[in-house]
């Protein structure tokens, strides 16, 4: 896998597939959980990609023929509430609340792709989903950026949504390809840069309001 189809899977395995398992190990033995966590978050941030890597090497010993990209793409519509917390905003505000719903809506949405994408007639309609969503998530963020304080809030916030509407336009640029060409991984890594840069939406609005 090259870099550039990584990098977002590489960002997403921690958020998708261990923070799940966490949880469940945690109804098992708290403890020996937390411990768990605590060692791979911390590996983690020392070691930026740790996470991928230690899921590849799992897939690889277990000689598995499994798309990363495909399966991190499919689980993140599985996420729990519980699991979301990372990416979920507490004010109580309507616009606050609307981003939490339109962030996650964007991203079960997208996580269908691989369901869908070789039934043109169900992807076509999935697409028109995907941009409707697309619109919606930056019409409440729009709206959000009255309750950001500062100048430097509203530049970071402004700077996020800049840098989603460049992927949506990868996304849509990648799409035409894929129509002509017929190559379903450069689809799902494009969605993944979306679900990335959505999630980094969350957390920036996150880190400047609450």
């Amino acid at each position: 896998m090259t870099m550039g189809e990584r990098e977002p899977t590489s960002s997403l395995v921690l958020p998708v597939i261990l923070r799940p398992i966490f949880t469940q190990l945690e109804r098992r033995d708290v403890g020996a959980a937390q411990s768990l966590r605590s060692a791979i978050l911390k590996s983690e941030q020392n070691n930026p990609g740790f996470c991928y890597d230690l899921v590849a090497s799992i897939v690889r010993r277990a000689d598995l023929n499994v798309n990363l990209n495909e399966a991190v793409l499919r689980l993140q519509g599985n996420i729990t509430e519980a699991d979301l917390n990372e990416y979920r905003l507490t004010r109580t505000e309507e616009p606050f609340q609307e981003l939490n719903r339109k962030s996650v809506g964007l991203k079960v949405i997208l996580s269908r792709i691989p369901d869908e994408i070789n039934d043109r007639k169900t992807f076509l309609e999935t697409i028109k989903e995907i941009a409707s969503a697309i619109k919606k998530l930056l019409d409440v963020v729009n709206e959000i950026g009255s309750f950001i304080p500062g100048v430097t809030g509203k530049q970071a916030v402004e700077q996020r949504k800049k840098e989603f509407v460049k992927y949506s336009k990868k996304f849509s640029t990648t799409l035409k390809e894929y129509f002509k060409e017929g190559q379903p991984n450069a689809v799902f890594i494009s969605a993944l840069f979306l679900i990335r840069q959505t999630n980094q939406i969350m957390l920036t609005v996150k880190s400047k309001c609450e």
